[in-house]
Order: C-alpha cells, then structure tokens, then sequence
C-alpha cells in the first residue's frame, strides 16, 4: 500500500457518519467509501433484508433499520447513537425517489405524498434530530442529494422539482444555523445517479452527464477534509461536465 493509499484509509478515522437511505445503489457506494476512509458506518434503511444484503460490501457498517418517516423513531435511534457512539460526525441523506407523469395533469396526489414524505420528511425528521450532534462535532457535515431539474422544471416532474426545491431550502436553514460553528451543511446536484447494474441492463446506453455512484461517495468524503466555513451553505454540482 502507498502513502497516499494509507493516509486515504484513515483520513476519517474516529468519526461516526450516518448514511440514511444506505440500501440503495448510491447509499452502498458512500458507505463503501466511507468506511474506506476510516470512518464508522451507521448505515440506516426501512428493510432489515434489503439491508443487509447491499451492505454486504460493508461488514464493518452497523446496520439500523429504522422508518424514518417516523418522528419518534428517529428521535430513538438518535438518543441510542448519541449514548453507544457519542453522537454522529456526518449525515448523508440518501432517501428519496421519483414519481411523476407526461403533464402536470398526470402528478397524482399519491404520487406527492410519496415524493413529500421520502424526499421531505424523512430529511426533515433526521436533521432536527441529529442537529445537535452534528453542530457539536469538530466536522459535523450534512449533505443531500439534489437535481439539476430544480433549474429547468417541466410540467411532468412538477412534484419531484418541488419537493427537491422544499429539501434545498431546509438544507440552507441549517447551514444558516450552523454558522459558526465547525459544521456544515451542502447539497450535491446532479442530473441523475448511475451504477454498474443500470449500466448492465441498458448496455446501449450512454447515460449523457450521469454521476457514478462512485463520484458521490468520494464527494461524500471530501466533504470531512474542507474546512467548514468555505462550504457551508454549498450547491455543488456533480456533473462529470462539471468535474472532469
């Protein structure tokens, strides 16, 4: 192993970073990076089997299962983090989804409800909960993913925009109270996510400024080596375009 290699191992030693949504394509691939680089994985998902079984990659991540529509279950799983690890260091949120139709006829009010609930309140029940911790952590980080369609919205991703646009305001409300403070909270955009498995199903694809899962968990860890000031409140774009 070289230097470089070394250092990139423990360059996030002794923290702890929740990553909700971790079942998940995008969810596995910043927890293999996290862990990578040292840190502790809390990985969190609704569905214990499904859990597991994406972070198998991951057998040092401890696995929570937890709904995270739930107010008081999050706030459970909160005071338990808080007690075994002392707190959290980091909050990835990963949780999230897309519905939408031809026009803005087609969104359906199911179709709201669950973009509002996935996209919205689970980001909104995790973050004033694990507020505290992350505020008090010398490199507390929050960070969501979001899409570049927040700056062309379209009749049929009307709801998905809106309930991106709600996530994105929460966001800056918290990076205005962690002001400060040695936290920081950003946004990552992006015009979708990509993987290998989606690669192996549409070979014939060419999935045009797409973001590799990868490239977010590598974000995901750049976030814990910038200082707090410089990023916090930051919409950062993860367009290969914008990257490479």
């Amino acid at each position: 192993m070289t230097a470089a290699g070394a250092e990139e191992t423990t360059a996030l030693q002794g923290l702890t970073v929740l990553v909700a949504g971790a079942s998940s394509a995008s969810g596995t691939a910043v927890s293999e990076a996290l862990a990578a680089g040292g840190a502790k994985v809390v990985a969190v998902g609704s569905n214990a089997a499904r859990l597991e079984a994406a972070l198998a990659s991951v057998p040092q991540a401890e696995l929570r299962t937890c709904d995270l529509s739930r107010p008081g279950d999050v706030a459970n799983l909160a005071s338990d983090l808080q007690e075994t690890h002392g707190g959290v260091d980091g909050l990835i949120h990963l949780v999230g989804g897309w519905r939408g139709g031809a026009s803005l006829l087609d969104q359906r009010d199911a179709d709201w409800d669950f973009l509002q609930t996935n996209i919205l309140t689970t980001l909104r029940n995790v973050s004033r909960s694990f507020y505290e911790q992350l505020a008090a952590s010398p490199r507390g980080r929050l960070a969501i993913v979001s899409s570049t369609s927040l700056d062309s919205p379209t009749p049929g991703n009307a709801g998905y925009a809106a309930a991106k646009a709600a996530a994105e305001t929460w966001v800056q409300s918290i990076a205005a109270g962690f002001s400060g403070t040695d936290a920081a909270a950003v946004v990552f955009v992006v015009k979708a996510l990509v993987d290998d498995a989606m690669r192996a199903a549409q070979p014939e694809r060419k999935f045009p400024d797409f973001t590799d899962v990868s490239e977010l968990g590598q974000a995901a860890v750049r976030l814990f080596s910038t200082p707090a000031a410089p990023l916090n409140g930051r919409r950062i774009s993860l367009l290969p375009s914008d990257y490479v």
